[in-house]
């Protein structure tokens, strides 16, 4: 209803009435991410950081023991050689698949796409990229049957070759089961690290490469002094997601060897899952849990802070130019 106002004989309608908007509209749209963020994944991580705190079978009432569970945790050989063995799976998912992906990403980007085609370039990464979406299971189970020691397709083709004194039970000798489920993270975690790099090499100037090629600079002056420094950003995400994957890696360890043989594959989930649910110390299991992921979170914020300073070196660098 509009209000008026008499004045000098004449009716005038009154001023309309501001409605008062909030000032940040847009955080209505970030409240159910909010919510399920609270629900899912904070709300969880202090249930289980207050278990942990506890000694408890997961029947009847948990019996406070304050930092009895943490401090068993650092006399426990048993987790520090999972933790051990977390490392090598990080060379594995991580510095491996790295390095590996750097060049075959620019082999395909420089060679393959310029000189065959860009198709069969996505081709290519495309299939280096598969392993990514299978299942781990359904690509544990098929990597057990190859690395099988009776009638397994490695040692079927080492005799084929004439190498049967190469034949080895890959997944059932403690000297080189570690390795074997190693290759295997290699080859599932290889299509990443391509496919992010093959994306940033899509904003690197090809000015660069001209004039690079222009003085004479070979694939692998180029690949050093111009891809690398122009995709650093890329490097460090890459890097920090496969740590994080490495660390808390399970699929793969429980399918190919259920930690075994002797805990030569125990990684640190597999342990607190077993510790969990086979053994029943359910305190124990929570602090195990608890502090992987408190490691987990310190390396995501490292990695943060290392790409957020690349990234304003990448900005000042650039600003200095112009």
């Amino acid at each position: 209803m509009t209000l008026t106002a008499t004045r000098g004989g004449r009716t005038t309608a009154a001023p309309p009435r501001r409605t008062r908007r909030p000032r940040n509209p847009y955080a209505l749209f970030l409240l159910p991410g909010v919510l399920a963020f609270l629900l899912v994944i904070v709300g969880p991580f202090l249930m289980n950081t207050g278990v942990s705190f506890t000694e408890w079978s997961g029947v009847g009432s948990p019996k406070w023991t304050g930092l009895a569970n943490y401090r068993e945790l650092l006399d426990d050989a048993e987790f520090w050689a999972s933790f051990r063995h977390s490392l090598f799976m990080v060379v594995a998912m991580a510095a491996v698949p790295t390095a590996l992906g750097l060049v075959l990403a620019a082999a395909l980007f420089d060679f393959v796409g310029k000189h065959f085609g860009p198709r069969l370039a996505a081709v290519l990464r495309a299939c280096f990229y598969l392993p990514q979406v299978l299942p781990i299971a359904v690509a544990g189970i098929v990597w057990s049957w190859i690395l099988a020691p009776e009638n397994g397709s490695l040692n079927d083709l080492l005799s084929a070759l004439g190498l049967g004194s190469w034949q080895q039970d890959w997944l059932g000798d403690p000297d080189l089961a570690l390795y074997s489920v190693m290759g295997v993270m290699v080859w599932v975690q290889l299509g990443f690290p391509l496919v992010v790099f093959m994306a940033g090499l899509q904003r690197v100037d090809p000015q660069l490469y001209e004039a690079a090629e222009l003085d004479g600079a070979g694939w692998w002056r180029r690949f050093r002094h111009i891809t690398l420094p122009q995709i650093r950003p890329e490097i460090y995400v890459v890097l920090t997601w496969c740590t994080i994957a490495a660390l808390k890696v399970f699929g793969a360890v429980y399918v190919l060897t259920k930690g075994g043989p002797g805990g030569a594959t125990d990684v640190p989930s597999y342990f607190s899952f077993t510790t969990f649910f086979e053994k029943t110390q359910v305190g124990y299991g929570a602090a195990i849990s608890t502090v992987l992921t408190v490691i987990i979170l310190l390396l995501s914020l490292a990695g943060l802070k290392l790409q957020t300073r690349a990234e304003d070196a990448e900005d000042g660098a650039g600003g200095s130019r112009a």
